[in-house]
């Protein structure tokens, strides 16, 4: 689905919302797919979401929890009973795929729903949650194709049609003993394109290795990116084979891995809703601020040391550095935010506005917080109470206009055909520091003068 469809999709399912039009939704969630049901959760305030949660069908919440962002499946998981999730978690084919769900859950709710699962799939599952969820054994898949190396091949071709289907992204059959250790592959194309009376142990592959279970889930991605593969067998510490790893998991390693790093230079997480709530969004990056007020008082610190040169002026001097820097990290992380949005396709023109007050409100909440810790320290160094009420203002506009700076930025620059991820953070320092500057200064010019 290209921007423009998944604007239009944003658009209708916002219209029939807004009309409480419970058919129309239904009928647009029926036309699309799982994917572009989580795309759509992702890019639509709570409220929004609340609505559509239900309307999903049962057969399908599964692989829509999976495929929506951390957060907000963590959310309606903790709505839901023990009994519920296990049924949600039964409709999941594939292993590695229940445990991603299971995972997901406080420790409670996660052993309830175990003892609700039979004994069988109980089983199964423990299988893959007794390794840790970044490791090989953690993101494997226990439903794999094993064969003996001393049948031919028109067994295995006999053994393949009695079976009737195979695991998705089967590229290869895995080769063991009678103890299940792992001896070798056997790709389909070799299974179909040589002699049926040969022998698997005459044309398998011994030179594939399999991965360990404790290898990390990077180190498994860099394999897969060196060696082109499409899938990995799994063993244990006995090398016996237990599992094995598809593509389409290292596609979800790889995707975390770029989230975190593009989110943590903003110091937020890849798990970050774009429209979580006022308060834990302020929370989560208030600690941030925190951090960087601590290195924009050593800046003005060392500004200090020149008091008796810069004499009436001083106080001023040394505090200016404080407002821009502040509003310069909250505004970086609202460009964040919104690059994030625009690149996945989850930002446009009818969810940006949402976008938009919701930041504003996040920087003025931050604002006042750290404005009157600001305000109290600057009384404290310098004695007087209008150099902490002239940065608490110049603090609290600034960080609202770095807010929506941010979030309007981006949006701006892709309209006029300027890439975001380049521009916006050279534009946002612009408009953080001259408001910053000249709300400081002004105001001061006001109050002192």
């Amino acid at each position: 689905m290209v921007e423009d469809e998944i604007e239009q999709l944003r658009q209708d399912i916002s219209a029939a919302l807004d009309a409480e039009d419970n058919v129309e939704i239904t009928k647009i969630l029926s036309a699309i797919n799982v994917a572009e049901t989580a795309l759509l959760l992702d890019s639509l305030p709570s409220q929004q979401r609340d609505s559509i949660w239900p309307l999903i069908e049962p057969a399908d919440l599964g692989a829509v929890l999976l495929e929506t962002q951390d957060e907000i499946s963590d959310a309606k998981l903790r709505q839901l009973e023990s009994e519920e999730i296990a049924t949600i978690v039964e409709t999941l084919p594939d292993v590695d795929d229940q445990a991603d769900i299971i995972l997901a859950l406080p420790t409670d709710k996660l052993v309830e729903t175990l003892h609700t699962l039979d004994e069988h799939k109980r089983e199964k599952l423990e299988s893959v949650l007794s390794y840790h969820e970044d490791t090989a054994g953690g993101l494997m898949n226990i439903d794999q194709v094993t064969i003996r190396a001393d049948v031919s091949l028109d067994v295995v071709l006999r053994y393949l049609r009695i079976r009737g289907e195979l695991p998705d992204h089967t590229d290869q059959l895995f080769v063991t003993d009678r103890h299940d250790h792992y001896l070798g592959a056997l790709y389909l194309r070799d299974l179909l394109t040589n002699d049926p009376d040969d022998r698997v142990k005459d044309i398998m592959r011994t030179d594939i290795d399999a991965m360990h279970a404790h290898v990390s889930d990077a180190e498994v991605a860099r394999e897969f990116e060196n060696f082109d593969l499409v899938s990995a067998p799994i063993v244990d510490e006995e090398h016996k084979l237990i599992g094995r790893i598809t593509i389409d998991d290292v596609v979800d390693v790889i995707r975390d891995e770029g989230d975190h790093s593009i989110m943590g230079m903003a110091g937020l997480s890849e798990e970050e809703d774009m429209f979580s709530p006022v308060l834990v969004t302020s929370k989560r990056r208030g600690i941030w601020l925190g951090i960087n007020l601590l290195t924009a008082f050593l800046a003005a610190y060392a500004i200090g040391f020149f008091e008796d040169i810069l004499d009436q002026v001083v106080a001023l001097a040394i505090l200016i550095t404080i407002v821009p820097s502040m509003g310069g990290i909250a505004g970086s992380q609202t460009l964040t935010i919104a690059i994030r949005g625009l690149a996945l396709g989850q930002l446009g023109s009818s969810n940006y506005r949402s976008l938009i007050k919701k930041e504003i409100l996040v920087g003025l909440l931050n604002g006042l917080i750290w404005a009157l810790v600001v305000a109290s320290l600057s009384i404290l160094w310098f004695g007087n109470f209008n150099i902490g009420l002239v940065i608490a203002f110049a603090l609290v506009v600034n960080l609202v206009a770095g807010a929506f700076a941010g979030a309007v930025i981006p949006v701006i620059l892709r309209q006029i055909g300027i890439d975001p991820a380049i521009a916006g953070g050279v534009v946002l320092t612009t408009v953080t520091d001259v408001v910053g500057i000249v709300a400081f200064l002004g105001l001061a010019t006001l109050v002192l003068s």
